[in-house]
């Protein structure tokens, strides 16, 4: 998905693509309204709506403090959580999750977003203090 008011650098591309100086990581991709939950919210990158379940797509989130992580999701049997890149100084990270609800729209996809914030809050505070979860804090059933 692409948000269509963001700032491009180009009339021609679009702004993920032609991304102004100073701009954050995944500029270009719209955060889902309805989102925000204790001042965290998501973005959207792949598009969730369909007429039969995604079975993977990518996402981002935004912690209260402006700082970004990706996400990469999908419906796999794997529930554990992983780490696909560590912090850098761009985002605090990439990490893999598994959903355990189908995604046919963006309110699928904030539901399952959000059964895994307590889990993004761990990988933040990690990246934030420099180290690395041992494990997730979250069982999935």
């Amino acid at each position: 998905m692409v948000d269509p008011l963001a700032e491009s650098t180009s009339v021609e591309l679009p702004a993920f693509i032609a991304i102004p100086e100073g701009a954050p990581v995944y500029h270009g991709f719209p955060l889902i309204a309805g989102s925000e939950i204790d001042g965290w919210v998501f973005g959207v990158i792949t598009s969730p709506v369909g007429a039969e379940p995604r079975e993977w797509g990518d996402a981002y989130v935004v912690a209260p403090d402006g700082s970004r992580a990706g996400i990469v999701w999908s419906a796999s049997s794997d529930p554990q959580p992983r780490v696909i890149c560590e912090p850098d100084a761009g985002r605090w990270g990439v990490y893999g999750l598994r959903f355990r609800h189908p995604v046919r729209s963006e309110q699928d996809l904030v539901r399952n977003l959000h059964e895994w914030l307590p889990q993004l809050k761990a990988f933040y505070q990690a990246a934030e203090t420099g180290l690395r979860p041992s494990r997730p804090n979250r069982r999935v059933v």
